[in-house]
């Protein structure tokens, strides 16, 4: 199903980015020394976790996979549209950019996001050697965000979307993504008579599919293979953290991503 094991750590990689001059890891929760309830391999730094046991996790992801954690370059995720091309680490001393969405074409940055249902999205572009990660929750999917990601690539590496590879990562699935009639009527407003669509009634509610409407999303900014994992990060929070199927109480699982220089 596309897990692997690294030196404790268990992760999920996409099979048709395999033969690609990429790095990537979808890091589930387990294998880092973060205490109940952010047990264990938390690497969100604003949810109560003890700051030493974050910092801790993330030297160990990052050495599993022979990268410097000064390569990192990461964002603060605000649940928008906004998507920033990283030519240089992120100074750490430095604040963080606000986007849901980084790229980038330098072999020395590592791409760094945190995830707790929203949907991560991840894209090569095998000719210009560039890659990316997209945040998107339902927010920032009826803003089109992994559209605005597909159109920065092209902006700035001279992608084209026909060249370049997608992948869904785990997330939570429509059965358990329940919604209000507020999320509908947005989705409607930004996406047309499309929106409606990835809604469905179910036990007495409303219920949203962002694998769908993400998915639809890239083919539509002219992205023709998409990987879906199809795998619910609240279904399994015995490898993921929820922040539905915890209830707000958990951690952010992390996704690393990085070309190869050879």
């Amino acid at each position: 199903m596309g897990f692997y094991e690294k030196d404790g750590l268990r992760y999920y990689q996409f099979e048709s980015f395999k033969s690609l001059p990429v790095f990537h890891a979808i890091l589930t929760r387990r294998g880092g020394i973060s205490q109940p309830p952010f047990d264990s391999l938390n690497t969100g730094g604003t949810v109560g976790d003890d700051p030493q046991a974050v910092s801790s996790n993330l030297k160990k992801i990052f050495t599993a996979f022979g990268r410097d954690l000064s390569s990192r370059f990461d964002v603060w995720q605000v649940h928008g549209d906004q998507v920033v091309c990283a030519d240089s680490p992120r100074n750490l001393d430095a604040p963080y950019q606000r986007a849901d969405g980084i790229l980038t074409a330098n072999t020395n940055i590592t791409l760094f996001m945190r995830f707790a249902d929203c949907v991560p999205i991840l894209l090569v572009d095998p000719q210009a050697r560039a890659v990316g990660i997209v945040h998107a929750g339902w927010q920032g999917t009826y803003r089109r965000v992994a559209q605005r990601a597909v159109e920065k690539m092209s902006a700035g590496f001279g992608s084209r979307p026909e060249s370049l590879l997608a992948g869904i990562g785990p997330s939570i699935c429509q059965s358990c993504y329940e919604v209000g009639s507020d999320v509908l009527r947005l989705f409607q407003a930004h996406l047309g008579a499309d929106g409606k669509r990835y809604f469905q009634q179910q036990d007495g509610g409303l219920h949203l599919d962002l694998w769908k409407a993400n998915q639809e999303i890239l083919y539509q900014a002219g992205v023709q293979q998409v990987e879906v994992s199809r795998v619910c990060t609240a279904c399994n929070v015995e490898d993921w953290y929820s922040h539905r199927g915890e209830k707000g109480k958990t951690g952010r699982f992390a996704v690393i991503m990085g070309i190869k220089d050879h």
